[in-house]
């Protein structure tokens, strides 16, 4: 792999990371929002059976083999074509491969799983469509690619009083966020730029479209320094 795409995939990869955590950290405050405004959306229906497990054939609690072998079984990808990197901050070890499309005219995308800290295990799988990942990639689909995957989600069966759709929020918009009955948290990020448009009006200008599945948002397992100890 020649080194300049090497650093753009890790620097895409901290991106992801970044506007995944961010999301884990505003989204009890989303969720509240949407709450205030309109409440659970009484036409959601959970469904007896829905678990969210991990992505595709990574489920939570992989090893690494584990998930290099998923890879393999969804892409058809060798160990070759997979980036690894460590996150010195979290010390977590994070998987990233580029897929060319994840679903019809959705443009490439970087999926990056994520090994926790102390249990070398898988404790989330991020996804990400950006312009520094596929140069193709516009606005017009990322906007498009986030309507797919809302309406998607939103008949996946998540625990109606968990989801929350587009929150406004100061980089972007949380078009989704929902848990099943275990708490396995599925968040939908499309990030962007605001600006002000005809007659006053705020727009959103989108940038990247993230999707985050995380095994425990509320006590993920990475590198935490008790309160006092420093």
């Amino acid at each position: 792999m020649r080194l300049q795409e090497h650093l753009c995939r890790l620097a895409c990869c901290a991106m992801l990371l970044s506007a995944a955590f961010l999301v884990l950290a505003l989204a009890p405050q989303a969720a509240a929002q949407q709450a205030a405004v309109s409440g659970a959306d009484p036409t959601l229906e959970p469904q007896e059976g829905f678990r969210l497990n991990g992505f595709r054939s990574a489920h939570f609690g992989m090893d690494e083999a584990g998930v290099r072998a998923a890879i393999e079984a969804d892409f058809g990808l060798s160990d070759d074509d997979v980036t690894v990197s460590e996150n010195t901050v979290e010390r977590t070890r994070v998987m990233s491969v580029r897929i060319p499309e994840l679903f019809p005219d959705s443009g490439a995308a970087q999926v990056s799983y994520v090994l926790g800290y102390r249990s070398e295990a898988l404790i989330q799988v991020g996804i990400l469509w950006s312009d520094a990942i596929d140069p193709e990639m516009t606005p017009v689909r990322l906007v498009a690619n986030g309507d797919v995957l809302r309406s998607h989600f939103l008949g996946a069966g998540y625990t109606p009083e968990t989801v929350s759709v587009d929150v406004a929020l100061q980089d972007g918009l949380l078009l989704f966020r929902g848990a099943d009955r275990d708490g396995h948290t599925a968040i939908l990020l499309l990030q962007g730029t605001y600006s002000e448009g005809v007659g006053g009006q705020t727009n959103l200008n989108p940038e990247n479209l993230t999707v985050l599945y995380a095994q425990d948002p509320e006590n993920p397992d990475i590198l935490s320094l008790d309160e006092g100890s420093f």
